[in-house]
């Protein structure tokens, strides 16, 4: 029979561990500053420390679209530039990857009037993301199993995420949307959030009324992905640190 006192070690040795896993996925408030973070968004240079950043870099946006891929795959609902993406290439000849591309492009153009400058990590943006989501829609099939469904849809926001969160302290100049947002910030005085809640808002009613997939997916990526960016900035942080 198993002591009470061993009870009690092995409950302590519980609550230590879960103390510690809720610790290390804390939420942060702000981009944490790294040691691969750019010194300005073109520095493009051949060192050991370029290299691992670019390598961050092109991973993180890999991930974010291979997150946006498995949205895509459990038909439960995309997310809003997504649900933009699937709803042009219903009226056009270009797949989801290819809309994206197209999106991004457009939304680039948009910078002009706001004089937000571009860098390296924008292009990238544009570039990388829009291959990934391609990759992951040929890697992760459809499936009406709810379980997988859900898996899809959980472990998509997470990879968004972190995605983000990789690429954002590379510091190598902010994705379309992003400088989109902070460039009608800039311009119009109005909170960053309101402005991002508008943008969103506006891509996922167009997407919607092209024919886009909206549903429960959606409302969960919504609900989520600040979360789910804010605890990865938290995980680079703490590990960065140590």
């Amino acid at each position: 029979m198993i002591s009470y006192k061993s009870k009690q070690g092995y409950s302590l040795t519980v609550r230590i561990r879960i103390s510690s896993l809720l610790n290390f996925l804390k939420p942060h408030k702000s981009i944490p500053i790294t040691h691969w973070r750019a010194d300005n968004q073109w520095d493009l240079g051949r060192s050991k420390d370029d290299l691992n950043r670019y390598f961050i870099l092109i991973f993180g946006l890999m991930i974010f679209g291979l997150g946006e891929a498995m949205l895509v795959s459990s038909t439960l609902g995309n997310s809003p530039w997504v649900v933009l993406a699937e709803g042009v290439s219903n009226y056009s000849p270009f797949n989801i990857g290819e809309s994206t591309f197209l999106i991004s492009l457009i939304v680039l153009l948009l910078w002009i009037p706001l004089k937000q400058t571009p860098g390296f990590g924008t292009l990238m943006n544009i570039v990388v993301i829009a291959a990934a989501i391609e990759l992951g829609l040929f890697v992760f099939p459809t499936t009406d199993l709810v379980s997988f469904q859900i898996f899809y849809l959980v472990i998509g926001t997470a990879l968004v995420g972190a995605g983000s969160a990789l690429y954002l302290t590379c510091g190598m100049g902010a994705g379309p949307r992003d400088g989109l947002m902070t460039g009608l910030h800039d311009r119009s005085g109005v909170r960053v959030g309101r402005v991002r809640l508008g943008i969103e808002l506006s891509a996922l009613t167009i997407g919607a009324l092209l024919g886009g997939t909206l549903g429960a997916g959606t409302a969960f990526y919504a609900l989520f992905i600040g979360q789910s960016v804010a605890i990865s900035l938290g995980v680079v942080a703490r590990r960065t640190s140590q």
